[in-house]
């Protein structure tokens, strides 16, 4: 769905996160994530180049302080794909000009089967993302929107009309 609202809204900026997980086939270094190891991004973390960071999965993953700023002073719209530990910091940093959107499965079960038919993952990942999508489902009403993908036409309608109403202000 990120990837067709860029392409719909060409004004958004994709913020870039570093990652220590392994690249996945198809994925490409700077574009979909700066992957580092975890000697880089502790020293990164260590130096405060972060606005948030967080171990997700057993991996680091964190957005990085300069480039926000300077998107946001350059007066772009940022997009961040954020899990709850992220957004958590995004809203103690900007409060309510952070506006979050919560894309929910329409259950565990089905988010397990797309997992498992995505094949990018062992058995071990999968279980332990399972296990977090669980925890993470019970703060779905803490965000300021929330989107059902339970069809990925009517999702992503969903999505561009939030969008153009916070573009819109």
């Amino acid at each position: 769905m990120i990837k067709r609202l860029k392409q719909d809204y060409p004004s958004i900026v994709e913020s870039v996160s570093y990652t220590t997980r392994p690249i996945r086939p198809g994925e490409i270094h700077g574009l979909s994530y700066f992957f580092i190891s975890r000697e880089e991004f502790i020293a990164k973390r260590d130096n405060n180049e972060f606005l948030e960071w967080a171990e997700v999965h057993g991996n680091f993953y964190g957005t990085s302080k300069e480039f926000v700023e300077q998107s946001l002073s350059e007066g772009k719209h940022v997009l961040f794909d954020l899990d709850v530990q992220g957004v958590d910091s995004f809203k103690l940093h900007f409060g309510p000009t952070a506006n979050v959107i919560f894309i929910a499965p329409p259950s565990v079960e089905e988010l397990e089967k797309r997992l498992r038919h995505r094949g990018t993952e062992s058995t071990q990942v999968i279980n332990l993302r399972i296990m977090n999508a669980r925890k993470e489902l019970t703060r779905k009403d803490d965000f300021d929107f929330l989107i059902l993908n339970d069809d990925i036409d009517n999702a992503y309608d969903r999505l561009k009309e939030i969008t153009q109403k916070i573009l819109q202000g």
